[in-house]
């Protein structure tokens, strides 16, 4: 059954105060591949206070944050993915080669890592934990250093490659007690059906009876398998099938600009992350663990074909000019810090302020393939309806330009686990839609403020023209060089969610 049906915003919704207690599901065995080579087994309907779609970093950390709470911690979870990395204890050798995938964490999420208990098995792995970063663009006219001590912190983020991250949360899923249950398949339909106008609904009616009052929702599996769920959590991407099947609408454009990202080899330890703004788009350079670093290069689709296919030794080459006097010259202070130009933006000047520019380490050698994807910026109209709701890339997806993609995902799963906490503390149905909407009501504002940030500096640096260069030039001189507005920049990009100018 493909058609859903739910109700429209401003419906009647009638609530009824059941004395709230997890599903009991046969003790959820993690692996769902114990009943496989069983049809019988397979197709009987099972039932679960929340699946979770999608078993990816966001997704597990969900998972995680669940586990980590005290009235959450006993919920029945499903969670589903085709990704059969999923169904193995350990997918990571120390001897690979990076995974050109990478995230750059930020304080807010390590702390929430912490929380959960998932930060441990990272630090296991490879990661780079970086504390100074500079930025410049290719006219040579200013530039800006960022360095933790300017906001009291010990570090400005930490690279860590996707495959760690999902390792990590995957390890600390496996290792927690929460009754959980993996399904290594695709969500095929959801239906969801109205309340029953009857007030009288006996908590110990069948799955089916259930569903019917519109107490559960129903899931099908490609697999065949069908659930019955309390929430559907659509943690599955950009293309989330449960966003699809729910109905939301989406507002976004695409920026017709493809990041193409690697990882490569220095002959020296780089601790630092670099971000150059080219006439194409941004080239970032950032920092993951013995000698390697990862790069994410913003350009055209034609470039990035080019860029793609050229020779290794032509490739680095490219990126070496490019972080280095490719495109226009070094920024210099005497360009626009010793002029009357900006003379009225020297208030307050900063310990940092005379930090000299420096060039990136020269990238030795390709430690990868390259990867190409097309950038876009999408956002979801509304986060929550009845018994649905979205996390991370299914709710939003930003420009690559300063890392914050999964670390707003992962505000996502907190938020929302917490919510799910209170509403079990009140009695109430974790799948109602005004709990959901609370969720939707912490997040929906910090994520469209982000995203707007993102895209604004999209747009003023994807132009070359001359009163525009000034005045980002004047930009990164203000960020240099003015103490508290370099101290709320770091803030904010941390994961203290306040605006830059008005912290």
């Amino acid at each position: 059954m493909n058609r859903i049906f739910a109700t429209k915003a401003g419906s009647n919704v009638y609530r009824l105060r059941i004395p709230w207690r997890p599903l009991s599901n046969d003790a959820a065995p993690l692996l769902s591949s114990q009943n496989a080579g069983n049809p019988e087994k397979e197709s009987e309907a099972k039932q679960y206070d929340i699946a979770i779609v999608g078993g990816g970093m966001v997704g597990l950390a969900l998972a995680c944050s669940l586990a980590s709470r005290p009235l959450t911690r006993h919920l029945n979870v499903a969670i589903i993915d085709s990704n059969p990395a999923l169904g193995r204890k350990h997918f990571i050798k120390k001897e690979d080669l990076p995974d050109p995938r990478v995230s750059t964490i930020t304080p807010a999420t390590i702390s929430f890592f912490k929380d959960i208990g998932a930060w441990q098995f990272v630090e296991q792995h490879r990661h780079a934990y970086f504390d100074k970063m500079q930025v410049w663009d290719y006219t040579g006219l200013s530039y800006a250093k960022y360095n933790a001590r300017d906001a009291d912190k010990e570090v400005l983020g930490c690279v860590v490659e996707n495959t760690v991250l999902l390792s990590s949360l995957l390890s600390r899923v496996q290792e927690t007690d929460l009754p959980k249950k993996i399904y290594p398949s695709r969500l095929n339909s959801m239906s969801i059906l109205p309340n029953s106008s009857s007030l009288e609904v006996d908590s110990t009616l069948s799955m089916t009876a259930l569903f019917t009052h519109g107490r559960l929702a129903k899931l099908e599996l490609e697999d065949g398998n069908s659930l019955y769920v309390k929430l559907v959590v659509g943690a599955d991407g950009g293309k989330s099938r449960v966003r699809e099947l729910a109905g939301f609408r989406t507002t976004g454009w695409n920026y017709s600009q493809n990041a193409i990202i690697c990882t490569v080899e220095h002959d020296v330890e780089n601790h630092c992350a670099w971000q150059r703004f080219l006439p194409s788009g941004p080239l970032a350079l950032l920092p993951i663990g013995d000698k390697f670093s990862n790069i994410v290069w913003t350009m055209s689709p034609k470039e990035s074909s080019e860029f793609k296919s050229i020779t290794e030794d032509n490739f680095l080459k490219a990126v070496n000019r490019a972080l280095d006097y490719g495109y226009g010259p070094h920024p210099t202070p005497s360009i626009l810090g010793n002029s009357d130009l900006f003379s009225w933006l020297k208030g307050g000047i900063s310990k940092s302020a005379n930090d000299c520019f420096e060039i990136p380490p020269k990238v030795i050698k390709l430690a990868s393939e390259r990867m190409a994807f097309p950038l876009s910026l999408r956002h979801t109209n509304d986060y929550a309806s009845k018994r649905v709701a979205l996390i991370g890339d299914a709710a939003h997806t930003v420009h690559p330009l300063a890392g914050q993609g999964v670390n707003l995902g992962f505000g996502d799963a907190s938020t929302l686990s917490s919510v799910i906490s209170e509403g079990i503390a009140v009695g109430a149905d974790i799948g109602e839609v005004s709990l959901l909407k609370k969720y939707e009501a912490d997040r929906k504002p910090a994520n469209v403020m982000m995203m707007a940030v993102l895209d604004g500096f999209q747009k003023a640096y994807s132009v070359d023209f001359g009163p525009l260069n000034i005045l980002r030039a004047a930009a990164f001189h203000g960020a240099h060089h003015i103490s508290p507005l370099k101290k709320s920049i770091i803030s904010y990009a941390s994961g203290e969610m306040r605006l830059p100018l008005f912290a």
